[in-house]
Order: structure tokens, then sequence, then C-alpha cells
């Protein structure tokens, strides 16, 4: 599919059905409430609840990560300048600049598990020995907060890079210029006023843990699997019990990740009316799982050997 075509395509889907910021909004004001809450429980010393609020808001900002890949296909807010505006602020919170993310997202569904889906580097690559295959699995599974930013941007510093265009690379560098900025002051800030177990509580404990959600969630998508179609090289989760739905809304339904790849311009709230465009239609795709942990188990046992795609089928390095 060209890059022509998936905007088409994105048009037509949100033409049909209506973008909602609810959930993002829900989870906005959850992260709110659970850093208060988590800040109170610092100042009064409280670990045995600061530790389980570390947890819950890492979840909502897990959540809040997936609503910049809903801004990357401007599906986050219905108006466009809010879409941009939040997917900036999530971006420099989360060290991954929004139109470096675009660009490589997009690259990702034009491309999809092919030697040229640089977002699934170096998984793709027959050629990749299976001793740097497993160590860029262990890094980015472990300390996603930093391995997965370098990911994206050793796509923008290479020296043939895929993007070439000097107007979305000016704007990129704008947005790394911003998220300096914005961290520089914030550390000064801390250091400052000396509440750096503050930061490390409130924010740096659970964005680690979010990180590697997010990289744990993305290796179970598409990690292990060596299909040519969406369906065959992704796995999809279709939880069956109202607590399981839940916990997809406030992943913004990215555990239908099959349809996302099938239809991207459908906003997340329209992806489970589709889940049936999940079955198995061609050889090599598999039904979906009710859950991320039926589904974790599927992934570990490929992660001695981490590929990706239908080149491996044919490779001598199988």
């Amino acid at each position: 599919m060209s890059t022509e075509t998936l905007t088409e395509n994105l048009s037509e889907l949100r033409e049909e059905h209506e973008i909602s910021s609810v959930a993002f909004e829900s989870l906005v004001i959850s992260l709110v409430l659970a850093e208060v809450a988590l800040g109170a429980a610092v100042w009064h010393k409280w670990i045995w609840l600061a530790v389980p609020l570390v947890l819950i808001t890492a979840h909502v900002m897990h959540g809040l990560l997936i609503g910049l890949h809903e801004a990357v296909h401007g599906l986050l807010r219905r108006n466009r300048r809010l879409n941009e505006f939040d997917g900036l602020l999530i971006g420099v919170f989360s060290w991954l600049p929004l139109t470096l993310y675009r660009v490589v997202h997009q690259s990702h569904h034009v491309h999809l598990a092919s030697e040229r889906d640089a977002e699934l580097w170096p998984f793709v690559l027959p050629t990749a020995p299976r001793w740097t295959r497993r160590v860029a699995a262990l890094l980015e599974l472990t300390v996603g907060l930093i391995y997965s930013p370098i990911l994206f941007l050793r796509i923008f510093f290479r020296r043939n890079s895929s993007i070439r265009s000097p107007k979305v690379r000016r704007r990129i560098w704008a947005e790394l210029a911003l998220g300096a900025v914005v961290w520089t002051t914030i550390i000064a800030a801390v250091a400052f006023w000396g509440v750096w177990k503050y930061w490390f509580w409130m924010y740096l404990a659970p964005a680690v843990i979010a990180a590697n959600l997010q990289s744990w969630r993305k290796y179970i998508e598409h990690v292990g699997l060596t299909g040519n179609t969406a369906n065959s090289s992704t796995r999809s989760i279709v939880p069956k019990s109202w607590l399981g739905r839940a916990f997809a809304y406030t992943l913004l339904h990215e555990p239908y990740h099959g349809v996302h790849h099938q239809h991207a311009g459908l906003p997340h709230t329209a992806l489970p009316q589709f889940a049936s465009m999940l079955a198995p239609k061609n050889p090599g795709e598999r039904v979906p799982f009710m859950s991320y942990r039926q589904a974790l188990p599927d992934l570990v046992q490929s992660l001695a050997n981490p590929r990706v795609g239908a080149q491996w089928c044919s490779s001598p390095r199988r």
C-alpha cells in the first residue's frame, strides 16, 4: 500500500466514524489523580502505598503513550491543532518527537513486517546476527524509555536516512530542541528545589515501567510472526470479559491491533466493532487471543531467536 493510498483511507474512514477523545481525557484525569495521590504518599513516606500507586500511574502513562500513536494518525482529537498539541506534549515527556514517530510509523504501516519496516529493526533483517537481535530485544524490553527513542533517532541521524524532506527534518529538529528546553528547565527546577525523590517516584519510576510495558505490548503484537498478511504478522487481543474490555479501553483499544493494521484510519473507539475481521482467512493467520496474558507465552518462546516477517521463511538463517 502506498503512502497516498494510506492517506486516502485515513480520510475516508474518519468521515465514517467519529473521533472521540473521551477515553484520552479520562486517562489525563486519571494521571492527575494518581500523581496527586503519589505525591501525598511520598510526602508522608508511605512507601507501602507509593509502590502500588507507581504501578497504577505506569499503566495510565502506557495508555497515554498509545495516545501519541493516535495523534500520529490524526485520531486523538477532532481538532487538528489540539491533536498536534497533545501529540507534541506526549512526545516531549516520552522523549520521542511526534513528527519523527509519525514518519517512521507511517512507514511501518506501508512496509509492515518487511525488511523496510524500520520500526521493527533489526528483527526484519535476515542478515542481522541472532546475538544482535537478542541484545536489541533485551534492551528494548528492559530499558525501553532510553532504547525506543534511540531506535527512532537512529533512523533520523543515519547517513542514508529515509527521512529526506527538508521541511520534515526541520520540524523534527524543532521538536528535539523543544524537548531539550523543556527537560533542561525541569531538571534545573528539580535540582534547585531539591525534590529528586518526587521526580523519581512521580515520573522516572512509572515512566520506566510504562515504556517497558509499551515495548512488551509491541513485541506481543509482532515479534516472532513470519506471515505476509496483516493478520498473520500481527497478534491481536479480543477480550471477552467486561474487565478485559475495560482494560482495552484504557489502552485506547490498541489490543485490536490487526484491525488497526487493516484500516489505520479507524478511530480507536470503532476498532472493537470490526473484530470479526480478525478471524483467520489465509494460511498462517491465527485466532485472536483473549488477553495479553494468554498471548505472552507465544511471544516468549520466540525471544531466543526474535524475528519478524515472511522474508525469514526463505532465509538460510531461519
